[in-house]
């Protein structure tokens, strides 16, 4: 078969046999036989008002597939009822039980057969069931849970024969009076009784909290900064938040070349983006996103360190002029699939693909999007193939702080503005290069800066909905110290993509320089929970905030954390120094600062006090004092210092 040719689709599987089938036969093979063409004409007339279709019926086994869920489990409780209605005056030792198994998942169609693993999970669970029982997985179970006068028993994740991963197994119960309730064959997975447990584990903790803290009243030697970080990290949960949440995994390259890699995490990268303008989801960072390249984590796993109810993850395979694409939308509670499907396309189709794979999360996810969703959403940046795939290699390299990789980034990325000169996102990745060597580099030259702007200014002109370039204009803003017009566009930026954990860290950053720390710190704590796994000039800036309240308790921890997370970034060491210094550690302080001065030689040559973009004199004035206060400075300085 060519691979093109395969059909592939998401279908409710249902496997149903008899129980003892061999012991009927065995006792009277002829009145078996007329039973099960009894019961097999009853199955199939019940399949087919459900709008089923039977695909298979080998020995005592039928097996159907159903468009709905929701279909097949009506079908399956209809068929127990009639069944039973069949066996009613029959012998206990001739009665005919059928035992059913139904699972949502992934198939392939071949004419008027289908095959794959979701088959073979729904006959396995067909041999959990009881007779006269049914049993779901878990995927189905989270399509019908709440839209059916049913009962279920929660029986576990069950390891399967021949299945890599334990399915979540339900058994429905039929029992008028059991409807809408859910039952635990075994207490620990009761959530009353879980719940119970973090109760008690909590009152366990609290106590042992409050003995710690007297202990380390009584004893302030044992409660350095490193032992209270530990202690918060500990108990830090991420709470899921009120709307769907939702993490996209870097898709996996499957083309067998390392070289297609920069075009799996673009399509990813994209539909990060994408789902990001949905005022109705919170979505999961790339930064954050992209820590599980490449690692076996389990999704639950990443649910609980993310914070998320829902995880995308799925492959890309990029053949000369096709590409396929594998996408399935999990649980990460019930690890169950929500949807899932797979495209095999034209490559000339992909920003349709993209379109096509961003509505089917959004309807799974029932989110309602707003008229301002669309517009931010179905404006294209482009319809050139080529002007696209040299976006996809050049924002790689550009996402870099090597210099040397920043320029091979912008000759993609100049390749892309000549071949598509209206392609807005691509000046916005020119700019952000331009930022990046302006941050990052040696040389602070206002001509780098005005690049910037310059590139900004094309992005607004092109695409005014596209917020990348009120991005650029913002951090222009700030570090030419124009800081009320620098929080205006940024405001704009966040105001057409809510969920960018980057730009709500610079609102936060623009607050702290323009003297409203406070304020700065709850729009860097918002950034940190869409990106749990932040980058560190969010810790620095947050620590730079608690400095600046005057709780440099607070701002050592935080900075303590940031220097734990990338030790090279020297800006953490230097306001870890002065808050150490504010706080009588003296020894702590001049190890800092020499950090500081093996990581930037070149700090008392470039005045960095006033470099700093603080809106009022008096943040340069203290950081200055500051400065001469650890010996960064000395006092015959200060009028270089002050220029």
């Amino acid at each position: 078969m060519n691979n093109r040719d395969v059909k592939r689709k998401l279908a409710a599987i249902v496997s149903t046999d008899v129980k003892d089938y061999s012991r009927l036969m065995a006792d009277n093979e002829i009145e078996t036989v007329k039973s099960i063409k009894v019961c097999r004409e009853l199955l199939s007339q019940k399949i087919e008002e459900h709008q089923g279709r039977v695909v298979d019926s080998p020995g005592d086994n039928i097996l159907s597939e159903f468009s709905s869920v929701t279909d097949a489990v009506e079908c399956a409780v209809e068929i127990q009822k009639v069944l039973s209605k069949h066996n009613k005056d029959l012998p206990d030792d001739r009665k005919m039980e059928f035992r059913i198994g139904i699972n949502l998942g992934d198939i392939i169609e071949d004419d008027q057969r289908i095959y794959g693993d979701g088959i073979n999970i729904a006959a396995r669970l067909e041999g959990l069931a009881q007779g006269g029982g049914i049993c779901i997985s878990g995927s189905a179970y989270d399509q019908v849970k709440n839209k059916l006068t049913l009962g279920y028993e929660y029986l576990g994740a069950k390891k399967l024969k021949n299945i890599a991963e334990p399915v979540p197994v339900y058994r429905v119960l039929t029992d008028p009076k059991l409807a809408g309730k859910m039952k635990y064959k075994c207490i620990k997975d009761n959530p009353r009784h879980k719940i119970y447990k973090r109760l008690t584990a909590a009152v366990v903790i609290i106590l042992l909290i409050t003995a710690s803290a007297i202990f380390l009243k009584m004893n302030p030697s044992f409660a350095p900064p490193k032992h209270r970080q530990l202690i918060r990290e500990k108990l830090m949960n991420l709470r899921l938040p009120d709307k769907p949440s939702i993490a996209v995994l870097p898709f996996m390259n499957m083309s067998g070349d390392a070289e297609q890699e920069y075009f799996s995490d673009g399509l990813t990268e994209d539909l990060i983006t994408d789902l990001s303008k949905v005022s109705g989801l919170f979505v999961i960072a790339r930064n954050s996103a992209f820590s599980y390249k490449g690692r076996n984590v389990k999704v639950d796993t990443i649910g609980r360190e993310l914070g998320v109810k829902y995880v995308l993850e799925g492959s890309v395979r990029k053949m000369g002029d096709q590409v396929r694409i594998n996408a399935q939308l999990i649980d990460t509670i019930s690890t169950g699939h929500v949807w899932a499907e797979r495209y095999d396309r034209d490559l000339k189709d992909i920003f349709t693909l993209q379109d096509e794979v961003r509505e089917k999360i959004v309807t799974a996810l029932s989110v309602q999007m707003t008229s301002d969703d669309k517009k931010r959403i179905m404006k294209k940046e482009t319809t050139d193939l080529a002007a696209y795939d040299y976006l996809l290699k050049g924002n790689e390299l550009c996402s870099s702080n090597d210099l040397k990789e920043l320029e091979e980034g912008r000759a993609y990325i100049q390749k892309a503005i000549d071949q598509d000169p209206n392609f807005a996102k691509a000046y916005a990745v020119m700019g952000k290069s331009y930022f990046t060597q302006w941050i990052f580099g040696p040389d602070k030259d206002i001509a780098i800066l005005n690049k910037v702007f310059e590139y900004a200014q094309k992005v607004i002109a092109i695409n005014p909905e596209e917020p990348s370039g009120y991005s650029l204009l913002s951090h222009y803003y700030l570090w030419t110290k124009q800081h009320d017009s620098a929080i205006d566009e940024i405001r704009k930026a966040l105001a057409l993509n809510p969920n960018n954990p980057e730009w709500l860290a610079s609102l936060g950053e623009q607050l702290v320089y323009s003297g409203k720390p406070e304020q700065g710190i709850e729009y860097l704590l918002k950034a940190i929970r869409l990106d749990p796994k932040y980058p560190v000039w969010y810790m620095w800036n947050l620590g730079h905030a608690y400095y600046l309240t005057g709780d440099y308790g607070q701002a050592i921890e935080v900075l303590e954390k940031a220097v734990a997370q990338d030790d090279s970034f020297w800006p953490s060491h230097l306001i870890l120094a002065i808050c150490y210094n504010f706080n009588g550690m003296k020894e702590e302080s001049q190890k800092a600062v020499k950090k500081v001065l093996e990581q930037n030689k070149n700090l008392l040559n470039e005045n960095w006090p006033n470099i700093v973009p603080y809106k009022n004199p008096d943040g340069i004035e203290k950081m200055n004092a500051a400065l001469k206060q650890i010996g960064l400075y000395k006092q015959e300085d200060k009028a270089n210092v002050n220029q």
